[in-house]
Parts: structure tokens; sequence; C-alpha cells
């Protein structure tokens, strides 16, 4: 169901978030339900969030981009979404749905996914090809951008 290309060298859409991302997001939105957690194999897309929701999507453009819209729709149903996505700030989607309605964190550092690369070897310590940004629409702050580092 999911493919996220080139992450660690590899096809496959498995990749782990990170504990310390985890943890950022608990301590600061709360517990949150994930909607499209690894290794499922139900569609996050057609069924209702909960009120804070954590949100790794596949990367492929298509799946990624249905779960921003998702994460928009969501909120306006006053659900906080807290995506980790590529920080691909050239793009349409970017700069039509999320600057206007979210608050984007550009994560300093390259994120260290944990998975199975291309060679079937599982890797924790390698870095995706691109950098990573939290889109959190559903807050209560206005729209900004802003950096966030974690050491």
């Amino acid at each position: 169901m999911k493919t996220r290309s080139n992450i660690n060298g590899s096809n496959v859409d498995d990749w782990a978030t990170p504990i310390h991302i985890l943890e950022y997001v608990r301590n600061e939105y709360g517990d949150f339900f994930d909607p499209c957690p690894l290794g499922s194999t139900f569609d996050g897309l057609s069924i209702d969030w909960k009120p804070v929701n954590y949100i790794n999507p596949p990367y492929s453009r298509k799946l990624k981009e249905a779960f921003i819209l998702k994460s928009l729709e969501e909120s306006k149903k006053c659900a906080i979404c807290v995506m980790l996505i590529p920080a691909s700030t050239d793009t349409k989607i970017f700069h039509d749905i999320i600057v206007p309605n979210a608050v984007v964190k550009l994560i300093k550092n390259r994120v260290k996914f944990k998975g199975y690369n291309s060679k079937n070897e599982y890797v924790e310590n390698k870095a995706g090809q691109s950098g990573s940004m939290l889109v959190i629409f559903g807050t209560t702050e206005k729209p900004n951008i802003s950096t966030l580092s974690f050491n």
C-alpha cells in the first residue's frame, strides 16, 4: 500500500518515526491517534480521525498529498493533525494548502528513519534523501514557518 521511494535507498514504505519525534509530538499536543501506523493494513484516508493525530504518511506524491488534504479536512472538524513529511517547499500543495493553513516546523538536520533498505538490511542511522518538516493543521496558532532542532 505505501511506497516511500528512495528513503535510505529503498522503495519500501515502512519507515518508523524516530522516538524523539514521537515524544516531541506527544509532549506538545498530547496522546495521539495514528491513521497510518507502521505495517498497517487499514485505510486511514477513509476513516474519521481522533481529536489529536500524528501522521507519517506514505511519501509517494499521490498518497502524501491525499493525507495532507485529509489532515486539512480533519482540522476543520476541530482535530489537530501533526504530519511528518518531506520539506518539499517548492510544490503547489505546500504554497496553496500548507502555508495558508498550517504551522510549519522545518527540522534542522535530516531525520534518521528506521527500517529495511533496498539490500534488506535493517538500518536506523541513515538519513533520508531530503529534509523533513512537521506540518500542524488545527492549532490555535496562526499559520507560520519556523525551525525545529532535535539534539
